[in-house]
């Protein structure tokens, strides 16, 4: 199966399609705008991005290379510069309608390039690499930087004078082009990652891990050490002037200082991805990228960061439809998007959180509440203009929300947690479970009827249903006792008093026709986790799910006839999907992992028929995305070797330092899963490489504590 993910897949003709059209799944490395309108952005795998609208769109360019490429050096609309992993170096004099490959001479990893003008650039590397050019990157000389140390940041504030940074603090410079370097002592000893010079003699550096940063007046003769509440480990910095700057780093982290440094103000991106570069056209106008696809753009120094990217990558949980046109999704990260267009279109709105967020439900175009981490819970009366902030009363985790009118409302969550609002969410009341289980899904079809399921995840298949007929003053568990040896129990669906169906881990599908007194299984003909489910009438559900341990998967069954058979369909996705809604029989909406937003308009079409060539061995190379990512403290690669090679798979930390070789060994031809625990290790950003012939890639994971 997981050798599928890297060919090509041939479905019959499917009713279900993607609606969430994200920039791009990679990471990006860096960004360089000549002008306020002219853009180009690097990344993982030679993917480059270029706008001439100020990001407004951006349009993928044909690198031609799958390297990383690390940075990127524009003088011009038309004229810019890239570098990357094995001595890369990529030219264009057309604004990126053509890249050109220019020799660099050297194999060395190299991080970073500076162009003063169209002619002269100088870039550098691993191993203390510094290359020159004075004619466009015709030719590339190496210059002697007199160190090993890889060097990770330059920068030339005019054609003689320039500065290089690198490991242990250190700092090399040069005032004649680079003819010859001298080091200098920066006063510290840590990994120097990024450094810019806004004259001759003012410039700044960042220190790696620590929130610091090291400055001069002087041309580097003295270097003082700074320091700031950053929140994270800053990865650039960008200054328009001798005062006024910005430095970006993990875990979305964004700082400005309007006085060179002295003082620091945090500003909200609204993520935690990785941003990797920051690049500003004027004190106001300003771009930042990062993982994951990530590029926030500023039109007012960073007051505001509206992200660029047109879609998200993160785990969508929960969503909510209340017609055919109006729905709003919900997920990692304070993930809030809202449709009136059936999807067509998604449109991000302020959550004004970075907690995970897992239900949603609304009961009318107007009216919705949002559930999640912390005993979160957010409402909107004004179609989600503004998300209000309730108090829940809990800091539990909360699963699930079911609103039957504007007013009235139950949320479950950890804990055996039950939460009863009868005016809006003014007021939330907790009701007695008598349970202390995970409470992972709840449905009301009026003020007084409601089942609520969940599980004991501590033992796998202690599923419980909760139930009650007044509203939540008493619940009733009906499954008996205080465990049972169903699965874990995810959904619950149902369309009146008596006629429900849950889902739950392994495949189960349970089904009742008198208010859950008696419950009976039935076939799903699968065992993937099953975790959403919607039914429009008795007789007609949707079912979604997935599952993840050596390769993901999802699934979607549909029933005409009440659950006494399940269809699987066909939905060109291995993405496992969490959540679904259905206005009608026939429109409806999936979601899950890696931002999956799915939709149909005729039930899902047909059902799915046999994938060509998954029993086939593959006949190319290609390195998948880990799964999970972030992960914490395990996770799986997944790769296909195309012809009988020898196979290296290599792990490396931020700044280039293997820390890890997961296979050494000759592999034939096939598909392969590589576990790695990073158990040892502390947060952060690594790398791996799988080298299999003369096939290399490299992709980016992160370890999240």
């Amino acid at each position: 199966m997981a050798s599928l993910l890297c060919q090509h897949l041939s479905f019959a003709q499917s009713g279900w399609y993607p609606q969430n059209p994200r920039l791009e799944e990679g990471d990006f490395n860096s960004v360089s705008f000549p002008d306020a309108n002219s853009g180009t952005v690097v990344g993982d795998g030679g993917k480059i991005f270029r706008t001439t609208n100020g990001g407004i769109n951006w349009m993928s360019q044909s690198s031609g290379t799958t390297n990383v490429l690390r940075s990127v050096s524009f003088t011009n609309a038309n004229s810019g510069t890239t570098v990357g992993d094995r001595g890369t170096i990529l030219r264009t004099t057309n604004g990126g309608i053509n890249w050109m490959n220019q020799l660099s001479g050297t194999t060395n990893d190299l991080y970073c390039v500076s162009f003063t003008d169209t002619n002269i650039g100088t870039a550098v590397g691993d191993g203390g690499t510094i290359l020159r050019t004075t004619n466009g990157g015709t030719n590339w000389i190496n210059q002697s930087s007199g160190t090993t140390y890889p060097l990770y940041g330059v920068s030339f504030p005019d054609a003689n004078r320039g500065t290089a940074v690198g490991a242990d603090g250190i700092i090399v410079h040069t005032t004649n082009g680079g003819v010859s370097w001298t080091n200098q002592s920066s006063g510290t000893g840590a990994y120097l990652l990024s450094v810019f010079f806004t004259d001759a003699n003012i410039g700044v550096a960042v220190t790696y891990g620590n929130g610091g940063f090291i400055r001069t007046t002087d041309g580097g003769t003295n270097w003082t050490s700074r320091s700031y509440a950053f929140g994270g480990s800053p990865n650039s910095i960008f200054f328009t002037d001798a005062n006024i700057g910005t430095v970006v780093g993990t875990d979305g982290t964004i700082s400005r200082t309007t006085d060179g440094g002295t003082s620091w103000t945090a500003q909200s991106s609204g993520t935690l991805s990785y941003l990797n570069s920051v690049f500003f056209t004027d004190a106001n106008t300003g771009t930042v990228v990062g993982d994951y696809g990530t590029i926030f753009h500023t039109t007012n120094g960073g007051i505001n960061w509206t992200s660029q990217t047109g879609g998200t990558i993160n785990a969508i949980y929960g969503v909510s439809f209340t017609d055919a046109n109006i729905g709003t999704v919900v997920g990692d990260f304070g993930t809030i998007y809202r449709t009136t267009n059936g999807g067509a279109s998604w449109t991000r709105q302020s959550s004004g959180t970075m907690n995970h967020l897992y239900g949603v439900s609304c009961t009318d175009a107007n009216t919705g509440t949002v559930v999640g981490d912390t005993g979160a819970i957010f409402r909107t009366t004004n179609s989600g203009a503004t998300w209000i902030k309730q108090s829940s009363g809990t800091t539990n985790p909360l699963f699930g929300v079911s609103f039957t009118d504007a007013n009235t409302g139950t949320v479950v969550g950890t804990g055996g947690a039950i939460l009863r609002t009868t005016n809006g969410g003014s007021t939330w009341i907790s009701q007695s479970s008598g349970t202390t289980y995970y409470l992972q899904g709840v449905s009301f079809t009026d003020v007084n009827n409601g089942t609520i399921v969940g599980a004991d995840l501590g033992h796998e298949g202690n599923g419980i249903v909760l139930h009650t007929t007044n509203g939540g003053k008493n619940w009733t568990n009906q499954l008996g006792g205080t465990k049972s040896s169903l699965a874990s129990l995810f959904g619950v669906s149902f369309i009146d008093a008596n006629t429900g169906t849950v889902v739950g881990g392994g495949g189960t599908i349970l089904r009742t026709t008198n208010g859950g007194t008696s419950w009976t299984i039935q076939s799903s003909g699968t065992t993937d986790h099953l975790s959403g489910i919607s039914f429009t009438d008795i007789n007609t559900g949707i079912v979604v799910g997935g599952y993840y341990y050596q390769y993901s998967t999802s699934v979607i069954l549909r029933t005409i006839d009440g659950g006494t058979n399940w269809t699987k369909q066909s939905i060109g996705t291995t993405e496992p999907l969490l959540g679904v809604s259905f206005t009608n029989a026939n429109i409806g909406t999936a979601v899950g992992y890696g931002g999956t937003i799915l939709h149909t308009t005729d039930g899902g079409g047909v059902t799915a028929v046999e994938e060509h060539g998954s029993n086939t061995l593959p006949t190319s190379f290609c390195l998948m995305q880990n799964y999970p990512n972030p992960f914490n403290p395990s996770t799986t690669i997944t790769f296909s070797v195309g012809t009988n090679s020898y196979t290296l798979l290599r792990v490396y930390d931020l700044l280039g330092r293997e820390v890890a070789t997961l296979l050494n060994e000759q592999k034939p031809a096939g598909t392969y899963t590589q576990q790695w625990n990073a158990a040892d290790l502390p947060s952060g950003v690594y790398f791996y490489r799988l080298q299999a012939g003369t096939f290399s890639e490299t992709k980016k994971f992160v370890l999240l504590r």
